[in-house]
């Protein structure tokens, strides 16, 4: 009995060897996901990803990517990370309905083996201004010459279709993911990362050195590497439309705290957006003049609360914030600009919430006033003694002295109409149906 014990232990140790040295054998593919525009943190994201697959020796690094486009510092500094990475870095736009456009094509024409899924599309790569228009003049033809010799030097680079690259940026051609197989912008459609990771199993790439390298990917282990909690919290307000929504968020909220001294609650949550979109305004292109018109409409609004303007000074504010918005980024790729319908929705809002505060605030002025001198007059009492013309009257909780220039009879109602320092200038009011003479009087009068 003792001899089979000793057996099968050894068996289960061999075969638990062997596992292990199956599973260490097994190339390792390190698996990035980037579903927004390029900005600073997808680029931060990226490196860090290459160097994770660099230190831990895997055989390829593949970046699923969805991106309508973005900046264009970052969007070079992904693809410097790529082209010299010891990894062989695969782009795969992905999934079904996804898109690399404008930076995006750049970075596919970047990667080692580029794939699509099916129903995907690439390309529409031409520089335009922040406000979508072309680029005219010699500055318009500077930077197209220089997207097209960068655009030429990654699809020589990996053997592509130069011309057809070039058409994305001058003729802003679009391809979807069978276009781009057959005009040879990419070597792979792929319906998911696994038919991904057999297709590209065995190919050469050109890679970062000199030699040739083989991508072994054949029953791969996939390592998915994410975004931490504060990347993701940092990509999502470093997009145009948030940061936009913070920085009015933020100015609206100041606003109403200097209009309703401590309300504290909007002034604390104003000063954190207005934090946050500082740091969005910081990785994006902006234009500082949308900013000042952005600023000038904050004080335009704050001046219709402090001057009667009859709504001219709200109709300034909504004029600049409209305009300072539409300038609010620059860039040439028209995914950093703020959507315009975000625009319309913002600057409806803030015309509502300015319009509702300058309504309370002109209440509050035409309201009696109801504490010191000016808040007595107009203030019904009783009399406590008769007043032919000096007595002492009962007033707002308090008995003062007054004079009255017709007689008012001790119990009698009346009504302040002037102050006169500790003196009330008060008159008689009608005495109520229910105090008038005697029940014998009454009854005389029925």
């Amino acid at each position: 009995m003792r001899p089979f014990r000793i057996a099968a232990a050894t068996m289960l140790v061999l075969c638990a060897w062997a596992a292990l040295g199956q599973e260490a054998a097994a190339p390792l593919v390190v698996h990035l996901e980037v579903d927004s525009i390029i900005h600073p943190v997808a680029a931060q994201y990226i490196a860090e990803g290459i160097e994770e697959a660099e230190r831990s020796g895997a055989a390829a690094v593949v970046i699923e990517l969805s991106t309508p486009g973005g900046l264009l510092t970052s969007t070079r500094e992904i693809f410097t990370d790529m082209l010299g990475s010891e990894v062989p870095v695969v782009v795969y736009v992905a999934p079904s309905g996804a898109q690399a456009a404008s930076a995006g094509f750049f970075l596919l024409m970047a990667a080692d083996l580029a794939a699509m899924a099916p129903g995907t599309n690439t390309g529409a790569a031409t520089p335009v201004m922040g406000d979508g228009q072309d680029i005219e003049g010699a500055m318009g033809e500077k930077v197209e010459q220089d997207a097209l010799a960068t655009i030429r030097s990654l699809a020589t680079r990996n053997n592509r279709n130069v011309e057809l690259a070039e058409a994305a940026i001058t003729e802003s051609r679009s391809y979807t993911a069978e276009e781009a197989l057959e005009g040879n912008l990419i070597e792979v459609i792929a319906d998911d990362l696994e038919s991904l990771l057999a297709q590209i199993d065995g190919r050469e790439v050109a890679g970062g050195g000199d030699e040739p390298r083989t991508v072994q990917t054949a029953d791969a282990r996939v390592r998915r590497v994410e975004m931490g909690a504060f990347q993701k919290f940092l990509a999502t307000i470093a997009h145009p439309n948030i940061a936009y929504i913070l920085m009015t968020i933020g100015g609206l909220g100041l606003y109403f705290e200097l209009s309703n001294p401590g309300a504290v609650l909007p002034g604390v949550v104003g000063g954190i957006c207005l934090i946050l979109a500082f740091f969005a305004l910081s990785v994006l292109p902006v234009n500082y003049a949308g900013v000042a018109l952005i600023i000038l409409a904050l004080i335009f609004f704050i001046a219709e609360v402090k001057i009667v303007s009859f709504g001219l000074l709200t109709v300034a504010g909504i004029i600049s914030l409209v305009i300072g918005s539409l300038m609010l980024f620059k860039s040439a790729d028209p995914a950093i600009r703020v959507s315009l319908d975000v625009i319309m929705g913002v600057t409806l809002f803030a015309g509502v919430v300015v319009a509702f505060l300058t309504v309370m605030v002109v209440r509050a002025h035409r309201q009696q006033v109801r504490t010191g001198t000016e808040g007595l007059i107009r203030e019904e009492g009783v009399a406590r003694t008769r007043l032919d013309p000096r007595g002492k009257v009962f007033v707002h909780g308090e008995i003062w002295d007054a004079v009255s220039d017709d007689a008012v009879e001790s119990g009698d109602p009346i009504a302040v109409e002037a102050v006169n320092g500790m003196l009330l200038r008060v008159r008689g009011l009608s005495r109520r149906p229910a105090e008038a003479g005697d029940g014998a009087d009454a009854d005389a009068e029925v």
